[in-house]
């Protein structure tokens, strides 16, 4: 056994902490089950660390081969910016913690991208909840807050699977030099995937006090200079990038909506103009309506995620939206398509709908003639 800790109790009494194995591996998968804060989000991010959000323990993966069947890794978690987090524990005595569990850890990354649907997450994560005895919205209300918008966060989640942006977490009692190296080595050269090892050794006294004491391996700064580079340099789309990567990841339907949704902006040209954002989450065109003399005005954008934005903050303050009277049928004309605007136009949030709820052709019309209608009362007013 390794040194030990000490602790100070009653008047000053010194108690000694002596480091103990685990008496096997399920019980240090059975820790993170109960205690997700042992993954030690505050080392991983110092400044917001990470809070965990536990999918499943045994996430099944479909195998490619029916005859092999199905099989799992230990752990998912998810963080509050919707970054998968796959978890494999392993017992220091297990001799394939370098070897095969490395290779058994890229071939889930690997495949996860493949098989693995963001319903079948959503659906294990509500099967963990219900047999823990917890209602799914109240877990996920107590891990992001009331104010949490659900479906975006799962939206971000399927983006984030897409992307390969990951967090895979090798977990032992004690990581063996050679794995660290294994690590730091992935850790540097994977982008956007984090590699992590976490050691949690053990603790006990002779009375049975225990303590455990996590801490985060293979954040070395190279790593952490590259990744902080890739965040700086943010992608910069284009008509020709966006629309093949936004068909990737939303699919040929919905790719052409966005598709007619900018060729409306084009017939319009030169009064509105597009302009394409930078960001792999977020990016996509913004639609807006120039002014003479004056700021331009943003209309809606449509991003990367698939979903369609109405910026209507921007417009509501100006005339003739500024009128009670003139919001009020700007709502209804959006309410008509059931899309729904805030009822006070100084409210500031953005309203935001997936493009996949204008499907019917009539809807995404109904809603470029509203648009139409904004920019002539707009410049009506000019």
């Amino acid at each position: 056994m390794g040194g030990g800790i000490y602790l100070i109790q009653d008047e000053d009494r010194l108690v000694e902490m002596i480091e103990q194995a685990y008496d096997n591996e399920d019980r240090l998968q059975e820790l993170l089950e109960k205690y997700p804060t042992l993954i030690a989000g505050d080392q991983i991010d110092r400044a917001t660390p990470r809070q965990w959000l536990l999918i499943s323990r045994e996430m099944p993966l479909p195998a490619e081969d029916e005859v092999n069947g199905q099989w799992s890794f230990e752990h998912l978690f998810l963080d509050q910016n919707a970054i998968p987090t796959l978890v494999a524990v392993k017992h220091t005595q297990d001799t394939r913690i370098r070897r095969e569990i490395v290779g058994q850890m890229l071939d889930y990354a690997a495949n996860v991208l493949i098989y693995w649907p963001i319903e079948s997450i959503i659906t294990q994560f509500e099967s963990n909840c219900r047999d823990v005895g917890r209602d799914p919205e109240q877990v996920f209300e107590e891990f992001l807050g009331t104010d949490a918008h659900e479906d975006r966060f799962w939206d971000k989640v399927k983006t984030n699977l897409q992307a390969g942006k990951l967090r895979l977490v090798f977990v032992s009692d004690e990581i063996s030099p050679e794995l660290r190296r294994v690590v730091e080595f992935l850790n540097e050269q994977l982008d956007p995937t984090e590699v992590l090892a976490l050691e949690i050794k053990q603790y006990v006294s002779q009375d049975g006090l225990k303590t455990l004491v996590p801490r985060i391996i293979g954040q070395t700064a190279e790593a952490q200079q590259k990744k902080a580079s890739a965040t700086r340099e943010r992608r910069r789309w284009d008509e020709a990038s966006f629309f093949h990567e936004f068909e990737t990841r939303q699919g040929y339907e919905e790719a052409q909506m966005a598709r007619e949704i900018q060729q409306w902006v084009r017939r319009h040209e030169p009064a509105v103009e597009v302009v394409w954002g930078t960001g792999e989450l977020y990016g996509g065109f913004l639609a807006k309506l120039k002014q003479k003399g004056r700021k331009s005005i943003a209309l809606f954008t449509v991003d990367i995620s698939g979903d369609f934005v109405i910026s209507s903050s921007s417009y509501a303050t100006q005339p003739p939206f500024d009128s009670p009277e003139n919001w009020q049928e700007l709502r209804s004309r959006f309410s008509s398509i059931g899309l729904s605007l805030p009822a006070d136009s100084s409210e500031t949030r953005l309203p935001t709908f997936p493009l996949s709820t204008l499907q019917d052709e009539s809807a995404l019309q109904q809603v470029l003639e509203t648009f139409e209608w904004i920019v002539q009362k707009i410049q009506s007013e000019s």
